[in-house]
This record gives C-alpha cells, structure tokens and sequence, in this order.
C-alpha cells in the first residue's frame, strides 16, 4: 500500500529482484482477473487526491487511487468537471481509465479520451511522463492498457467547466424506442436505455446540460431516480416523467445493490439497432429466466486508442447481465456469438470468451499496442496468467 511515487518504484523494482510479478488493484469493479497474481498486488488508494486544478488551461493532474465518486466536488470547487462519466462512480480513477470505461453520447468518448498526459513507473523503477507529443505509440497504448505498461501513479486529464444536468427519465415501449432512438441520440448530450424483458419496456435516459439551479437550491423537490413499474394488473402509465437538476457529478452515478455478473461489447453504431433485435430475441427465446436483468444501449463517439473498444468507429455499447448466484456461461457465450457476428469488441474489464487471435483480428493496432509493451516490459513484469494469455497467446 505505497503512499507515494517513490515506494511504488522501490516496490516495482523490488519485484523485479525477485522475479515477481505486479499488478495494481483499483476498486475491484472489473469481472476480469486482470489483478489476480502470485506476485505482488499494489494498492494505491493512499495514492489519492487532486495534485492540482488549473481553471483557465482546463485541465488537472489527480493522483492514480482517488476514486471518481471523490473527484467531482474538488473538481467543482476549481469550476472544472470531467466531461463525461459512466453511471458507475465507485472507481479507482486510473482504474477506470486503463479499461476504458465509458459513459453515453455519441459526441462523447471513454474517460481515457480525457488524458492529457500519465505518469508511469516502469518495470525497471523508472518513473516517466508519458504524453502523445513525447511519445505518441506509448501514449495511445497507455491510455488503454490495463496496467501492461507500468504503474500508473498520476493522470493529467483535460477537464470542462464546471456544469449541471438536466436528467429526464420515462417509460416506453420497446418498438417505440427503437423508432424514436436515432432522434434522442442526436437531439440529447447523451441517451441510454435499458430494455427490461420482464415486461418489454424500456427505462428512457435523458442528460443534457442547463443553466438552472439544482432542485435543492430552487426549492423544487423532484423525484429521485426511480422507473415506473407496471401495476399488479399489468398497466403503465408511460405519460410519468421523472426529473432531476443537479451537478453532473451527481446526476451520472447510479446505485446498483444487486449483485451481478456482466458482458458487453462495442460494435458499429450502424449495427446497434439489429444486434439489439438479435440479444432480445435470444432472451426471450432460450434465456426467458433471465427476466428481471435489462440489456443497456449506449452510445460512444470513436476515438484513436489502440485498445479501446471505440477506435475508428462510432459505437454502440450493449450490456447483459445475469444474477451473481446464477450460472451465467450458457447465455453470455450465446450472446457472445451474436455480439462477434456484428464485429463486437469486448469491454476489457467485463466477461468474454476472445482469445489473443480473436483480439488480434478485432483491434487494428493490436500489433502496434504489443510494441509498445515488448519495448516497456520486455521480461512480463506486468503479466499475470490471464493477460498473458491475452496478449501473448
């Protein structure tokens, strides 16, 4: 558990001596083994806090284990804020941004679209700035890389001013959705929607920026985020509304106390729509026991990171979920299957079947990412048995 720079170089170097292995563990939210190792684990949550804000360059450099959820009031207090978030905040922030963790808006990219610049240890001890002028293959590995690379103990994110969200919420029916979705992606700063099986409707999302004052400063009190669920005889009143104002980094977060396992894959915006229709029907055709567990439709701008489930082509995000005290291996490799015919391309910190040669055909700059890695960790340092069958095959 280092509390600085310096005992997390000593610590890699150390491991080094003793032919260990290092992986660094964030909040586990990941459903990957991407920490577990016979070797050494750093846990850098002593490793938190904002270094420093600079309002008029937009930018922060924020130490490696601050969790997001305390990131969004530091931020507002220098008038910055991460221009977007995933509706999971419970994250290590460097964490979340070595798996490329995302949010919703099709204008919008991952939280690892928002580095700057990382500080990095390497598997020599060596602490390096890593930024895309200093060096721009390493700085598009790092910014998705899952720890491959080196420690990271620092990020320097680019930032926005400081905002507020207007959050809409509604019920619709699933037909209705899928007609209407093109228009609420480009006509919101982000949409989502789960489609929840039990009953064919799907949980509308709406986030878009506003001037107004939050609801406990205007007085008005509107509900808290909660979907209207059909009455005991089957009714819905998909006139219901539910809205809130707040700051963002109080509107994005979402409370999740089911426990559960989950898969999700990008594939091409074009795609979203048909590979939607396919998972449903899977659901409710060999799955219709997984009925209380929605599929998530989000949207993702593409960007130019060599791991990142989005590079080269805007994107669409579908997630499925099955019950933590239930098997769940039968439906995500069904749904995987699915997911492959649409050229999907799994969330690194979610569960898939992909081998290294699945991998090397779904990243276009996957040769170029195990470059980068040969050059930092030539002796796999940074491996454990799962990553490297990942990346080493």
């Amino acid at each position: 558990t280092p509390a600085g720079e310096g005992e997390v170089a000593a610590l890699v170097a150390g491991a080094g001596r003793e032919g260990l292995t290092v992986r660094v563990a964030g909040s586990g939210h990941s459903f990957t083994p991407l920490v577990a190792t016979d070797g050494v684990i750093l846990d850098l949550s002593r490793l938190a806090g904002v270094v420093s804000a600079d309002r008029a360059a937009g930018q922060a450099v924020i130490r490696a284990g601050t969790k997001i959820s305390d990131l969004g009031e530091n931020l507002r207090q220098s008038g910055l804020a991460l221009a977007n978030q995933g509706d999971i905040d419970v994250q290590a922030i460097c964490g979340a941004l070595g798996t490329g963790t995302h949010g919703t808006g099709r204008e919008l990219g991952s939280l690892s679209t928002q580095i700057a610049g990382l500080r990095l240890v390497t598997a020599t001890g060596e602490a390096v700035e890593v930024t895309l002028e200093s060096d721009p293959e390493l700085f598009r590995a790092a910014q998705v890389s899952m720890g491959l690379l080196g420690v990271t103990t620092e990020a320097h994110l680019a930032l926005v001013p400081a905002y507020r969200l207007h959050e809409r919420t509604w019920l619709s029916p699933v037909e209705t959705c899928l007609a209407e979705m093109d228009r609420h992606i480009v006509r919101n700063r982000h949409f989502e929607f789960f489609w929840r099986p039990q009953h064919g409707l799907c949980d509308m999302k709406t986030l878009n920026p506003t001037d107004a004052l939050p609801d406990s400063a205007t007085g008005i009190v509107l509900p808290e985020r909660s979907y209207a669920s059909p009455a005991a005889d089957g009714s819905v009143d998909l006139s219901l509304v539910h809205e809130r104002i707040d700051h963002s980094f109080r509107i994005f977060p979402s409370v999740r106390n089911r426990r559960f396992n989950e898969m999700e894959f990008a594939v091409p915006a074009a795609s979203g729509p048909d590979c939607f229709r396919e998972i449903c029907a899977l659901m409710q055709g060999r799955y219709p026991e997984i009925d209380t567990w929605p599929i998530e439709y989000r949207t993702q701008a593409a960007d130019e990171i060599f791991l990142s489930p989005a590079y080269g082509r805007a994107t669409v995000a579908l997630s499925i979920h099955q019950g933590a005290d239930h098997p769940y291996d039968p439906f995500f490799r069904d749904a995987e299957a699915i997911f492959r015919n649409h050229r999907g391309r799994p969330h690194w910190g979610k569960l898939h079947y992909f081998t290294a040669r699945d991998l090397a055909a779904a990243y276009p700059c996957w040769e170029r990412f195990l470059a980068v890695r040969q050059r930092m960790d030539p002796k796999g340092r940074f491996l454990n048995d799962y990553l490297r069958r990942l990346f080493l095959g």
